[in-house]
């Protein structure tokens, strides 16, 4: 997935990462602006995991 493109088409996008993502918040989607490190970031503070395991699972998110 190219972020380049993730981030134009971020209004579209932001509900299906809810549907993964369902703790994050709509105000976290509106900060995130379709960036992969603000993304990162929600997830790890939202989810309480390390930034290793928020990427991997945006890796595994990529894929789908």
């Amino acid at each position: 997935m190219n972020w380049d493109e993730v981030k134009g088409k971020w209004t579209e996008m932001k509900g299906h990462v809810k549907e993964h993502w369902a703790d994050l918040t709509d105000d976290d989607l509106l900060a995130i602006e379709g960036e992969r490190d603000k993304l990162v970031g929600k997830i790890q503070h939202r989810y309480g995991v390390t930034k290793e395991e928020a990427e991997r699972q945006i890796d595994e998110y990529e894929k789908s």
